[in-house]
């Protein structure tokens, strides 16, 4: 075993005597030792449940005939840390999270590990960890948060900050944006729509490294605490057969991951981990790729933001395994890929079936024939752009209009919160790259507000920064290379008309060549906004969007 360079032998019984001083006995440290990483914390609703999430893996292990050892993450709330500094921070923790659960796991030489995240930059993180380790692994999330009705409309986080929109319109009443406050999150779990945080945890069940039901099991359901436990018991079996994440998480599977994230019309966050995690292992994961899938694989789910079912209802149709089984009778998956529950996809998914074609349509009746997300390219975006072509409304997939640029979200959210934006207008806000920002900060501020105020169908929002999974309407973010890095979008002019050609691909602005090279000449970087701590380090080492947002060896 692995963890015999810990526990084996006359010479580590320092070792076994550190073990006994916390009441582990002889038969506990004989057995595989199992890290369990657990995320829970007080501050995030979808983490504030996971030590009984953690207990059910702890059970699970020891039915099993191993020893689980638990040990802590952080994680930032997304939603709490919207619109200010502490946004910052969100993305950048994503590093720190991979980095700690690598010292954690290595320096203590586990046999195998169990992944408890839930949240955004959380899942991940964790999964770039278990990448690096490269020990068996297995991830079981904390699930997702329930929708429930209010007078008549299922409600959700993002209906929040689109009630803040309304109230700056004089559409509701104070008094109405307090009842949706109260409402619009009642209990635990990760935010109720297709945000980031469910897109992670359903593409982890289809990279193979989480159980099915694993992104859509509701936090609250009695389920959620089996499935934890069979993911404590499966964890003893990859151990015993070493089957490792290297084994699992091949080129074939990110593509699997992709073809799923269109079919489902995850959020855009996806573009910016999947590629992350691939870079753990030596796999490219590019715009291309991502373009090309997006072109053959048809969205069949409208999630909240893009529609009005939530979670629970991919729950309750079937979930991921069902949208997988509908991809493979067009041969759209590949089906021979070894999983962590110890069979392949196709044998996982042969049961599957689709229990409500409202929300999971069927292959043959698709929303559209291509998928939920668009790469976008032209003179603004050398290297790439993209946008939930799912969630913008049908008379913005085309868009012509004059530029309103901003240097910052806060300067852009002024702006919108006191109607200085007109129907038409395209917000450009930069210098909130990975570099730039630095952290690459998500907009659902501006955003929500733009929607909120019913101008979602007449402006469009462009962004080297990032847009939360909540985000709906026509919002364009990861232009690469980003303003900090000199890319074009740093010398865009007030009043410059922005092209947009979403079926196209296309994302340009409509000057001559020759004034965007004498622009580019002529610009000169801005100081950095953050030079100290962690922020400090990261942006000199991140790059771009369209890269994953990885840190870089420079």
């Amino acid at each position: 075993m692995k963890s015999d360079v810990v526990k084996k032998g006359i010479e580590k019984a320092p070792h076994r005597a550190l073990f006994k001083a916390m009441g582990y006995t002889d038969e506990e440290i004989e057995r595989p030792l199992i890290g369990v990483v657990n995320s829970k914390n007080e501050i995030v609703p979808g983490h504030i449940h996971l030590d009984k999430i953690a207990e059910a893996v702890k059970a699970g292990i020891r039915m099993a005939g191993g020893t689980p050892i638990e040990f802590g993450a952080i994680g930032v709330c997304d939603g709490i840390a919207m619109g200010h500094i502490g946004m910052k921070y969100s993305l950048a923790t994503r590093e720190l999270i991979a980095d700690s659960c690598e010292a954690m796991g290595l320096a203590h030489s586990f046999d195998g590990m169990v992944f408890i995240p839930n949240c955004d930059k959380i899942v991940p993180g964790m999964l770039m960890a278990a990448a690096r380790i490269n020990v068996p692994s297995i991830v079981v999330s904390g699930g997702p948060m329930l929708s429930l009705r209010h007078n008549g409309k299922n409600l959700d986080l993002n209906s929040v900050f689109e009630a803040v929109g309304a109230y700056k319109a004089g559409k509701m009443t104070e008094e109405e944006v307090c009842e949706y406050e109260d409402t619009a999150c009642p209990g635990c779990g990760s935010c109720s729509g297709m945000f980031t945080a469910n897109s992670m945890n359903c593409l982890t069940e289809v990279l193979g490294l989480g159980l099915p039901g694993n992104g859509t099991i509701p936090a609250v359901y009695a389920e959620r605490i089996r499935l934890a436990k069979k993911a404590g018991m499966k964890i003893m079996e990859l151990v015993q057969k070493d089957i490792k994440p290297s084994d699992i998480l091949t080129p074939k599977a990110f593509e699997n991951a992709l073809a799923i994230d269109m079919a489902l019309g995850c959020s855009t966050n996806s573009v910016l981990h999947l590629p992350a995690i691939a870079n753990e292992l030596g796999i490219e994961i590019n715009l291309e790729i991502i373009n090309e899938i997006s072109s053959k694989v048809p969205n069949l789910c409208k999630l909240a933001p893009a529609g009005h079912h939530h979670v629970q209802d991919l729950y309750a149709a079937g979930g991921v395994q069902a949208v997988m089984k509908e991809l493979s009778k067009k041969n759209l998956l590949h089906l021979d890929l070894i999983t962590a529950t110890g069979s392949t996809v196709g044998e996982n998914i042969e049961k599957a079936a689709i229990k409500d074609s409202e929300v999971i349509r069927s292959i043959d009746n698709p929303y559209s024939p291509t998928g939920g997300i668009a790469v976008l390219k032209g003179n603004l975006a050398p290297d790439g752009a993209v946008v939930k072509r799912s969630a913008v409304a049908p008379e913005m997939l085309v868009h012509k209009g004059p530029a309103r640029v901003f240097d910052s979200e806060d300067a852009a959210i002024d702006a919108i919160y006191n109607g200085k934006i007109n129907k038409g207008d395209v917000v450009i806000i930069r210098y909130e790259g990975p570099k730039g920002g630095p952290g690459m900060r998500e907009m659902l501020s501006p955003t929500s507000a733009i929607a909120g105020m019913g101008l979602d169908k007449h402006v469009a929002l462009i962004t080297d920064g990032r847009f939360s999974g909540a985000t709906r309407g026509a919002s364009i973010g990861h232009v690469s290379p980003e303003a900090m890095a000199g890319g074009p979008v740093a010398i865009v002019k007030d009043g410059d008309i922005i092209s947009i050609d979403i079926p196209g691909g296309k994302l340009d602005m409509e000057i001559p060549d020759s004034e965007i090279q004498e622009r580019l000449k002529a610009w000169k970087a801005p100081e950095p906004k953050i030079t100290k701590g962690y922020l400090g380090r990261y942006s000199k080492l991140v790059s771009s969007a369209n890269k994953g947002a990885v840190l870089e060896n420079k």
